[in-house]
């Protein structure tokens, strides 16, 4: 079996195929400063990753969702979550509060996805 690697570089692979699963490295926003922008952001980048990789948010397996401040952004970040997903494909979850790299980042999500 071979292991497929997409935008890689000497740290981290954006997506990582093998064995018919999708790995995605955690996605962070880019220009957005609210937490519902930048929960959108990442769902895009996340949409756009696992077309590459040969799959699609209906073949969500896991998600972890980092979140600066869980207190103030859960419930706008799962509004906006619970928009994308689709009707009877919510995968496991995880969510947790967690220093992010950057001071400006409030969300970070990184999703395991079965290949279609």
């Amino acid at each position: 079996m071979s292991i497929q690697r997409i935008h890689s570089n000497e740290r981290l692979s954006g997506a990582v195929s093998f064995a018919g699963l999708v790995f995605l490295s955690g996605q962070v926003p880019g220009a957005s400063s609210d937490i519902g922008g930048q929960t959108r952001e990442v769902l895009e980048k996340i949409d756009a990753l696992l077309a590459e990789a040969g799959s699609d948010k209906e073949h969500l397996l896991s998600a972890t969702i980092y979140l600066k401040d869980i207190q103030a952004d859960f419930a706008v970040m799962n509004e906006v979550w619970s928009a994308w997903l689709s009707p009877g494909q919510a995968p496991a979850r995880t969510t947790l509060q967690a220093a992010l790299a950057r001071p400006q980042i409030l969300v970070e999500i990184s999703i395991i996805a079965a290949r279609r």
